[in-house]
């Protein structure tokens, strides 16, 4: 059920405009495969991204080039609206030429909040409060009472605020350590992380419902776990390929480099899925050994292969987690 929101407390002079090109966006996703549910449909058609992207930088030759809300060029202005609607990741934080934090794809957004399978009445925690625009669609598909985002650095966690009180959202927004949750609030019925993880934090096990759900980035991919008790969860990988800054903040995850001096083919060391072969079984394969294994599964796509936490140990593995391809997570 969708949540009544305060009036946001200043006029929008970019209302009227934005709402169109909001609404080409909620098409374009839908086309995604996305969106069938009404409740969503409705939080991303209403949602006002804008409000959350202030200003972003574009990649140029030269670095990033800023676009702005308050650009007294009205070409610019337009410019900066259009991208703040456009299907695609925006960066928004960069400090030293490094990009550390950025609003996510919305497409990628949808599909996670459709594969977490939240439902009225369910507790969110998310995990990296990044603009504020995932938890205000979380807000408005729950109610921001139900509602919970953590981030690191405090000076995101007050523009996020700020974003969301501008829209007239105002969730649980707290400034703290991702890895640790918030047990404050807790029990969760679900966890969704916007920001890329080495291995699954045990303390989130412990702020879960049984039943509950984890949606993850993890070595460029997706994970969704399903939490049995305070030391267990299992589940398997999307197939969706997914690339977020990193928990603690950096460079967006990347697959690793794999050199062409080491041997391997052009073609499978250029593979996005050999790559995320590579991540997920780092510290534990060479990339020989994962180019045998590569070529003996056939191609093995991300859906195969899944997660295990269990008992204060944490292992990927592919089609069977008790079966014979298994690699320990790395802290």
């Amino acid at each position: 059920m969708g949540a009544q929101r305060d009036m946001p407390p200043v006029e929008d002079p970019f209302a009227g405009p934005a709402a169109e090109v909001r609404q080409a966006l909620v098409r374009r996703i839908a086309a995604t495969g996305v969106l069938d549910d009404p409740a969503w449909r409705a939080a991303f058609g209403e949602v006002p991204r804008h409000l959350f992207v202030p200003y972003y930088f574009v990649s140029t030759f030269a670095g990033y080039e800023r676009l702005w809300s308050g650009d007294p060029d009205p070409v610019r202005r337009e410019r900066w609206l259009r991208g703040a609607y456009a299907d695609g990741p925006l960066a928004t934080r960069v400090r030293d030429g490094e990009l550390v934090s950025s609003s996510s794809q919305p497409s990628l957004m949808a599909r996670m909040l459709d594969e977490l399978e939240i439902g009225d009445g369910h507790r969110v925690l998310e995990i990296g409060a990044g603009t504020g625009y995932n938890a205000a669609l979380l807000s408005h598909r729950l109610g921001e009472e139900l509602v919970t985002t953590v981030e690191l650095d405090p000076e995101i966690t007050d523009s996020a605020r700020a974003h969301l009180a501008a829209a007239g959202y105002h969730p649980t927004v707290i400034s703290g350590d991702g890895a640790r949750g918030c047990p404050q609030r807790a029990p969760f019925d679900r966890i969704i992380v916007t920001c890329a993880l080495p291995s699954v934090p045990q303390a989130w096990l412990r702020q879960c419902r049984p039943g509950a759900g984890i949606l993850a980035p993890l070595a460029g991919g997706l994970v969704v776990l399903r939490v049995g008790d305070a030391d267990h969860a299992e589940g398997n990988f999307l197939h969706t390929p997914a690339y977020f800054v990193p928990l603690r903040g950096g460079r967006p995850a990347v697959r690793p480099p794999v050199p062409h001096s080491a041997g391997l083919p052009r073609r499978t060391a250029d593979s996005e899925l050999f790559g995320f072969l590579l991540a997920l079984t780092a510290g534990s394969l060479d990339p020989h050994e994962a180019l045998s294994l590569w070529q003996r599964e056939r191609r093995p796509e991300r859906e195969r292969f899944g997660v295990t936490v269990g008992d204060g140990h944490q292992w990927a593995w592919l089609d069977d987690p008790e079966g014979p391809y298994a690699w320990p997570l790395r802290a």
